[in-house]
């Protein structure tokens, strides 16, 4: 077909063009394939069967690799043995059972499909539990739903109502003031604090063991505040017991997904028992709150990968080979940048098991054209990294691979900072997901 064609058709039935923004055309250079066909371990194929290296990981839900037989196998069974009941099925249980028992700040769980959802329910039960209204969201974060309560906080207001966007307020990580001068202005109307443990920037050590989630852990407790982490990028990939366990915080609420069920769709909302319990319905005569109620929340093939996901990673000590191969990927990558004297231009940082790579210019600023310019070298010489993901089948061949790729891509960068970005960009510069207007 011809170029641009699967985009048209794209645009044509499904507003943005895909149904997560993260996935649009805007995100990506314009050498980037229209359109996937499908995923084998570490690789996506386009329409024409061209074969990338993938460290996209289907926007870091695959943590072991795309159409493991293991886990597909499992969802298979569960397929045919009906995938959605009248009543809860025994693999429901026996899912909420091991998250249970995984993860220790946990009593009880809901699950769900995706994310968005997760969060917005946990948002819901805070403000059940306290009684109180407002959101305190962390700021550098970039996403929590694509509900109002989140949307209305960033650039992209439109159809949301000036009295929802009011209720969300916000804080900065590592910085604990900026959390007490919140509870200082808004004092006891803050239901929630709403964060993600780690991102590329971990939470300050302080002294006495303590850390930055620990200081916010003893606030919320303090002033009747609901702790929720959410842990929908980082569980499953720092530690199998969360980040959480990492940071040894033990949170009221923590919300999990993507990497869980390496690709099928299950997220999570769990915590306490005392604050989830108020979406259970055994209480006589107690004033009911409408939590979670999905249809598909349960299915049976998903809720089946999922136990065979936590297995699977136990079983092969995946979380730890993520963390060794992240140090050797980010050491490559920053040697190559070094060797070509752009290591100030170049960096690749963050988490081991979770690297993360930035792109400056001369002015020693961020920049999204030389961003689109690597992401663009790097897909000339097929390998698809928007970011940086990982997964268990990300080998010693992969590494090379990347090597390869990363060498030839830098040399190119290094011509751009020595002469114009724009004599080898070759399209559009990619676009931040969340701004005002298109």
């Amino acid at each position: 077909m011809k170029k641009n064609n699967f985009q048209k058709r794209l645009l044509k039935a499904i507003p943005g063009g895909a149904h997560t923004y993260s996935r649009g055309y805007d995100q990506y250079p314009s050498n980037a394939p229209e359109i996937l066909t499908r995923g084998k371990g570490a690789y996506v194929y386009d329409s024409s069967n061209r074969k990338y290296l993938d460290y996209g990981m289907a926007l870091r839900a695959i943590n072991i690799g795309y159409s493991e037989k293991t886990i597909d196998d499992a969802a298979i069974e569960h397929i045919k043995k009906g995938n959605n009941l009248t009543k809860p099925s025994l693999i429901e249980l026996q899912a909420a059972e091991l998250l249970i028992n995984t993860i220790d700040s946990v009593d009880m769980v809901k699950f769900t499909k995706n994310g968005s959802t997760a969060v917005s329910a946990a948002v819901k039960l805070a403000r059940a539990h306290t009684g109180k209204e407002l959101i305190a969201r962390c700021r550098q974060h970039p996403f929590f739903s694509y509900d109002d309560w989140f949307i209305g906080s960033t650039s992209i207001t439109k159809g949301i109502p000036r009295s929802t966007i009011k209720l969300t307020k916000f804080f900065n990580f590592n910085d604990i003031d900026s959390i007490k001068k919140l509870i200082l202005k808004y004092p006891d109307k803050i239901a929630c604090i709403v964060l993600e443990p780690a991102t590329s920037v971990c939470p300050t050590e302080l002294k006495d063991k303590s850390n930055f989630l620990k200081e916010v852990q003893k606030i919320c407790n303090k002033n009747n505040i609901v702790f929720i982490l959410d842990e929908m990028i980082t569980g499953f990939r720092w530690h199998l017991k969360g980040a959480q366990h990492i940071y040894g915080i033990k949170p009221d609420i923590s919300t999990f997904g993507k990497a869980m069920a390496n690709g099928f769709s299950v997220s999570c909302v769990a915590g306490r028992r005392e604050i989830m319990q108020h979406g259970s319905i055994e209480f006589k005569n107690r004033e009911r709150t409408f939590l979670l109620s999905t249809t598909h929340g349960a299915e049976m093939s998903s809720l089946a990968a999922f136990i065979k996901t936590v297995h699977f990673l136990k079983e092969n000590d995946v979380i730890q080979y993520m963390w060794d191969y992240g140090d050797k990927l980010k050491n490559m990558m920053n040697n190559l940048s070094y060797d070509l004297k752009i290591d100030d231009k170049f960096i690749v940082s963050g988490p081991s098991c979770s690297p993360v790579y930035d792109t400056k210019n001369n002015d020693m600023k961020s920049s999204l054209e030389f961003r689109t310019l690597f992401s663009q070298e790097m897909i000339s010489h097929d390998v698809l990294m928007p970011f940086i993901t990982l997964c268990y089948r990300h080998r010693q061949k992969e590494l090379k691979i990347t090597e390869r790729a990363v060498r030839k891509s830098l040399e190119i960068y290094k011509k751009a900072l020595d002469s114009s970005v724009s004599k080898y960009l070759k399209g559009d510069v990619i676009k931040p997901v969340f701004r005002k207007y298109n």
